[in-house]
């Protein structure tokens, strides 16, 4: 089993930065792509950026050039930095990752359990 522990999210006034930081744990032989997500009330849940096992980065047009979505491998970790922050950021965040524990299997794919941003006018 694969467990994600989230961090960082909180209050902050608009125009300020949170770092956001999710980290795996458990049985873990490789992880392919790592993603954070966020769903605001009433709103579905939408895609903020991905980063991929060799880098590359994908971004929502609303955040881009904003957030900054990154991986430490060695320590299974995904963060997301959060810049010049806007009301409209206010939402639960969820990261999520594609993880298989050995060679011989399918990748699974894995929740966090969200961590709450609150953007203030």
């Amino acid at each position: 089993q694969v467990q994600l522990v989230e961090s960082g999210g909180g209050l902050v006034q608009a125009g300020g930065s949170l770092r956001l930081s999710c980290a795996a744990s458990g049985s873990i032989f490789s992880i392919n792509a790592m993603a954070w997500y966020r769903q605001a009330p009433g709103k579905q849940r939408e895609l903020v950026a991905t980063i991929t096992s060799g880098g590359n980065t994908n971004y929502a047009d609303s955040v881009k050039g904003r957030f900054t979505i990154s991986r430490d491998n060695a320590k299974n970790t995904v963060y997301l930095q959060m810049n010049s922050l806007k009301p409209e950021d206010t939402a639960v965040y969820y990261c999520y990752l594609e993880t298989r524990a050995t060679i011989l299997v399918t990748y699974l794919e894995v929740w966090g359990q969200g961590t709450l941003v609150t953007v203030s006018s």
